[in-house]
């Protein structure tokens, strides 16, 4: 196997690992704002905030790296799927950094607290639905014509993309009650495991339903699923998951405290695996594979060594802050 085929390969996995890793990071504290209008009081509100405080900008940061990677392995990709879906992703971004000053002056404020606390849920909310909505339009496929977007700018607004949309906001509020009940304790602790039990079976019947819309309305997922012998290696997949929530709910019922994360974690790779096989090894799916949306081996080489040299710092930052910040948070800090 030479350069040309084996780099995008690599780059595909480097992206999806960043991607996953800004799900799973950002995911539940996106959850924290879609679960603030639910927490009993402001002083509730405060602990859900500082649990994320110390280590939300920094899950960001797989965001710009996701996005960074996939402008230079596969410039194609990114020149197509941007026009396909400027308006969500403006709406994201403008809804993060709305997200974002609501976080830092809600610390700041006596008499307007409320204010930028329905702030910070309008943001977490807007940003996930966008980020769904982004997922379904991808999944659901973009016209390419002589190697350009060939739709409209109001494509992604069909059924399916808004319905990921919403099951995605449900996934994220399932990573939020999780952390939220690793990182607190009493009543609010005790809120979050009944939100946590609430949403799950939410999670588990959207995950049902895209998986059979995306085989019955694109014959070549069904094939990939069902057809002889694909299906026999399978199966164990939609079980796995369905282990994954039965843990889950016993996690609840014995009042783990890192089991309710982990497993609503574990929804969510699996959730990424499935898509996976229903989607290699297209770039743009049923459009353009990995290796045509390529750039050259020359640049994928260069900005690969980039990427060796910076994950490594980017990994111990992450794990360090997550280490510095470990414990229960209090209303007087972590402990």
């Amino acid at each position: 196997m030479d350069l040309d085929t084996i780099l995008p390969v690599l780059w595909a996995l480097v992206i999806v690992f960043g991607v996953v890793v800004y799900v799973l990071a950002d995911g539940f504290d996106l959850g924290i704002g879609i679960l603030y209008p639910f927490a009993g009081d402001e002083a509730e509100r405060d602990r859900m905030m500082n649990s994320v405080a110390p280590v939300w900008d920094g899950n960001e940061t797989w965001l710009v790296l996701g996005g960074a990677g996939l402008l230079a392995a596969f410039p194609l990709v990114y020149s197509v799927v941007l026009p396909a879906f400027y308006l969500p992703l403006v709406a994201m971004l403008l809804a993060l950094v709305f997200r974002g000053v609501a976080f830092e002056f809600r610390f700041r404020s006596t008499t307007r607290k409320h204010l930028w606390s329905a702030a910070f849920f309008l943001g977490s909310l807007v940003a996930g639905f966008c980020q769904g909505i982004v997922l379904g339009g991808f999944v659901r496929g973009v016209p390419v014509e002589d190697g350009v977007f060939g739709g409209g700018s109001f494509d992604w607004l069909e059924p399916f993309p808004l319905f990921v949309g919403l099951a995605l906001v449900a996934g994220y509020g399932l990573l939020g009650a999780g952390w939220t009940i690793l990182k607190t304790e009493g009543a609010l602790q005790a809120r979050a495991r009944r939100w946590s039990a609430l949403l799950l079976p939410v999670v588990l019947l959207a995950m049902a339903a895209v998986s059979l819309w995306m085989p019955i309305t694109d014959e070549a997922v069904a094939l990939r699923w069902f057809s002889w012998p694909n299906i026999a290696f399978l199966w164990p997949v939609p079980v796995a998951v369905l282990a994954v929530a039965l843990l889950h709910a016993l996690a609840l019922a014995r009042r783990s405290e890192w089991l309710p994360h982990l497993s609503a974690a574990g929804l969510f790779l699996l959730g990424f695996f499935g898509l996976g096989i229903s989607l290699w090894p297209y770039a743009i799916p049923r459009e353009v594979d990995i290796w045509a949306a390529a750039a050259p081996p020359e640049t994928q080489g260069f900005a690969l060594i980039g990427f060796v040299v910076l994950m490594p710092l980017i990994l111990g930052y992450g794990v360090w802050s997550y280490w510095v910040f470990r414990g229960k948070v209090r209303d007087e800090g972590y402990h």
